[in-house]
């Protein structure tokens, strides 16, 4: 009778376990007011930050590097001129979940 009991301890403890790591686990997206759907984590901001690199006319020839951190977006490398930079930079400005943007770009000499 002891085994069966202490089985029975043993899978209400784990029951328990179990229903607090999901509580603790679900609300992780939704922490700052979003809901899962609405996250957007950095790797998909720095995928769009890339796709908006590549297709502009002038910044798709040069080596731009992206990091994003919390939705900080930081820029590496360089540019033919500052209006590209000022392009890039309000283009990427628009991307959801982007908080800010760091231009560390500098003009590449001919």
């Amino acid at each position: 009778m002891t085994k069966s009991r202490g089985l029975s301890q043993k899978v209400i403890f784990m029951t328990v376990l179990l229903v607090f790591g999901v509580a603790l686990f679900s609300g992780c997206a939704t922490m700052k007011g979003e809901t899962t759907g609405e996250y957007i984590d950095d790797s998909t901001i720095t995928t769009k930050v890339n796709a908006v690199i590549v297709k502009d006319p002038d910044a798709h020839y040069f080596k731009i590097d992206v990091t994003t951190t919390q939705g900080d977006v930081v820029l590496q490398g360089f540019v033919n001129n500052r209006n590209t930079e000022e392009r890039l930079i309000g283009k990427i400005k628009e991307i959801r979940g982007v908080k800010s943007v760091k231009s560390l770009l500098r003009i590449e000499k001919k």
